[in-house]
C-alpha cells in the first residue's frame, strides 16, 4: 500500500475500526453487550414457558422485535447463538417441565426468535430501512421467489400431513432466513461479528472437550438424563426406538449406549478394527449438528488467523463421528491450497469436478453395501420420476408414518426404498419435483457470488463461505440434517449473508481517498 494512502482507507481495507470516526471504538467491547443480550433472549425461556406459553411467546416476539430495532447488528449474532446453546438451557432447566410435547414446543422458541428477527428485518427492508442497493435487491428478489415456491409446496402438503409440513417447512426456510437477516444487517451496517465468533468457537470446543472427557460430569451439571429421557419416552411411544433396534441390531441398556455408535457409522472400517465410539452432542444435543458446528468454527478461525484454536477443534470431528461434517473440513482446506498454488478459477472447476466424482463413487459404493442414506436417495429419484412435480411438503421423508416401517432389507435387495428418506436432496425431488431445484438454485448462486469475491481478494472467510456451501449441498445428497439442520446449510449462509453484505456496503460507503480498485478489495468485517 503506497504511503499517501489516507488511515481511513488503510483501516477499511483491513476490515479494522475506523480510527477517524470513532477512535474508541473496538469490536471487542461489543462482545459482552451481544453475549448477555443472547443469553437474556433464550435463556430463561423454560420458566417463562412453564409460567404461562402465552407470556413466553409474546416476550420472545417482543426481544426478538427490540433487538432488529435497537441493536441491529447484533441480530445475525445472536441467531448463531440461540441455535446453539437454546438446548443446554432448555437441558438445565428440563425438571421444570412436564411432558415430551412441552419439550418439543420449547425446543422451537429458537426457530421463533430468528424467524421473527429475520421477519421484522425484511419489513425494514421493504419500508427503505435496509439497504436497498440494486445489487441487494436482486438477491433479495430471488430469495422472495424461492420462498413463494417452498410455501406453495408447503400448501399442498399441509392439507394432507400438516404436522410434516410444518417441520419441513421450517427446515428449509430457516437457512434462508439466516442468510436474508446477515445479508440485510451486513449490508446496511457496519457488522463485526468476528471477536463474538470466536468466542462462541472457544466456548463449543471447551464443551466438547468437557462432554468428551467428563461425561457423568456433563450430564449431571446439565440435567442430561432428565433432557434425554423425555426423548427416550418420546421415541418409545411413537415405536422409534423399536425400529432403530430391529434396523441396527443394537438394544440400548442405558443412555451411555445409547451414544454409541459404530466410528463414521460405516461398515467400510469394520475389517480396520474400528471399535464403537461413544459420540459428543454438544450444548445444541445433537452429534451431527454439533460436528457441523464444530468443522464450520475450526475453519473459521483458521481463516481470521486462530490456526492454533482451529487444530484444537479438529479431534472433536473425531469424537462426534460425523462424516459430512469431515468432508466439509477436507473439501474446503483442499481449496484454500489450491487456490493459493493454482488460482481461484483453475480451483473451482477442479472443485466441481472432484465434488461430481465424489458423489458418483459414493452413491456406486452405498449401493454395493447397501447404505440406507443412499438407497434413500434412490427412492427420492424414483418418486421424482414418478410425479416430477412433485408432492407436497412433509408427504415422504423420514418423518413420514412409513419410515418407521421400512424393511431395509428389503431396500438393500431392491437398491431403494420406496419413498425418500436419509437424503435432504432425495427428499427434496420427492416432495417438490423439478421445484426442488429453486432453493438449490439459489443457495448454490450466493455460494458462486462469495467464491467470485474469494478470488478477486483471497480472503480465507469468503473462500469458506462460497465453497463450504457447495460442500454442504453435496453432503445433502446423503444426509437430511446437511440440509435441514440450520448449523450445517443455516451456518454457512449465515456468514454468507455476513460476507456478500459486507462487501456491498463497502461498495456504497463514502471513503476519502479510495478509487473503485482499492474500494474492492475491502475485507468484510466478519
Amino acid at each position: 500500500m503506497s504511503g499517501g494512502t489516507s488511515p481511513h482507507l488503510q483501516a477499511v481495507q483491513a476490515g479494522c475500526p475506523e480510527p477517524s470516526r470513532s477512535p474508541s471504538r473496538s469490536p471487542w467491547r461489543e462482545l459482552i453487550p451481544t453475549l448477555c443480550i443472547a443469553i437474556a433472549t433464550i435463556g430463561f425461556v423454560p420458566v417463562l414457558h412453564g409460567a404461562s406459553p402465552v407470556l413466553s411467546l409474546t416476550v420472545e416476539v417482543l426481544v426478538a422485535i427490540a433487538i432488529v430495532v435497537a441493536a441491529p447488528t447484533y441480530a445475525p449474532a445472536i441467531a448463531i447463538f440461540v441455535l446453539f446453546f437454546q438446548n443446554l438451557f432448555v437441558s438445565i432447566l428440563s425438571p421444570l417441565i412436564s411432558a415430551p410435547s412441552d419439550l418439543d414446543f420449547i425446543k422451537g422458541y429458537n426457530f421463533l426468535v430468528c424467524s421473527v428477527m429475520w421477519l421484522t428485518t425484511f419489513g425494514l427492508y421493504v419500508a427503505g430501512q435496509r439497504n436497498r442497493s440494486t445489487e441487494v435487491n436482486q438477491i433479495m428478489r430471488w430469495g422472495v421467489v424461492t420462498l413463494a415456491v417452498v410455501s406453495l409446496y408447503f400448501a399442498i402438503g399441509f392439507v394432507q400431513d400438516g404436522q410434516a409440513a410444518t417441520v419441513y417447512l421450517r427446515n428449509i426456510v430457516l437457512p434462508l432466513f439466516l442468510f436474508q437477516l446477515s445479508l440485510l444487517t451486513a449490508a446496511t451496517y457496519e457488522v463485526r461479528a468476528t471477536p463474538f465468533l470466536v468466542t462462541l468457537g472457544v466456548i463449543l470446543i471447551l464443551c466438547g472437550y468437557v462432554e468428551f472427557a467428563f461425561r457423568d460430569f456433563w450430564l449431571a451439571v446439565t440435567n442430561g438424563y432428565t433432557f434425554w429421557g423425555f426423548d427416550e419416552l418420546k421415541a418409545a411411544r411413537s415405536g422409534a426406538w423399536e425400529a432403530e433396534m430391529r434396523a441396527t441390531g443394537n438394544v440400548p441398556v442405558d443412555l451411555k449406549d445409547r451414544f454409541s455408535f459404530d466410528f463414521l457409522n460405516t461398515p467400510l472400517l469394520e475389517g480396520f478394527g474400528v471399535s464403537k465410539i461413544l459420540r459428543i452432542h454438544g450444548p445444541n444435543m445433537h452429534p451431527i449438528s454439533f460436528a457441523y458446528g464444530i468443522a464450520f468454527f475450526g475453519l473459521f478461525l483458521f481463516s481470521v488467523g486462530r490456526p492454533v484454536l482451529a487444530l484444537v477443534a479438529l479431534p472433536l470431528l473425531i469424537v462426534c463421528s460425523v462424516k459430512g461434517a469431515l468432508i466439509v473440513v477436507v473439501f474446503v482446506a483442499t481449496a484454500w491450497i489450491s487456490t493459493r498454488l493454482l488460482g481461484a478459477v483453475v480451483t473451482l472447476w477442479l472443485g466441481f469436478v472432484a465434488l461430481i466424482v465424489f458423489a458418483i463413487v459414493a452413491i456406486r459404493v452405498g449401493l454395493q453395501i447397501g447404505d440406507y442414506h443412499v438407497l434413500g436417495l434412490m427412492g427420492g429419484l424414483n418418486g421424482f420420476l414418478e410425479k416430477p412435480f412433485g408432492r407436497g411438503l412433509g408427504v415422504g421423508g423420514n418423518l413420514s408414518d412409513d419410515y418407521f416401517s421400512i424393511d431395509w432389507s428389503a431396500a438393500q435387495a431392491a437398491g431403494t426404498t420406496n419413498g425418500a428418506v436419509e437424503s435432504a436432496i432425495g427428499v427434496l425431488l420427492y416432495q417438490m419435483g423439478i421445484a426442488a431445484l429453486v432453493p438449490l438454485a439459489f443457495h448454490f448462486a450466493v455460494a458462486l457470488k462469495a467464491w467470485r469475491l474469494y478470488a478477486f481478494s483471497g480472503y480465507l472467510t469468503q473462500g469458506l463461505a462460497g465453497f463450504g456451501v457447495m460442500v454442504v449441498l453435496l453432503n445433502g445428497l446423503f444426509q437430511e440434517e446437511a440440509l435441514f439442520a440450520p448449523l450445517a446449510l443455516g451456518l454457512m449462509l449465515s456468514l454468507t449473508g455476513l460476507v456478500i453484505g459486507s462487501q456491498i456496503r463497502a461498495q456504497t460507503v463514502s471513503v476519502p481517498d479510495a478509487d473503485p480498485e482499492r474500494l474492492a478489495h475491502y475485507q468484510p468485517a466478519t
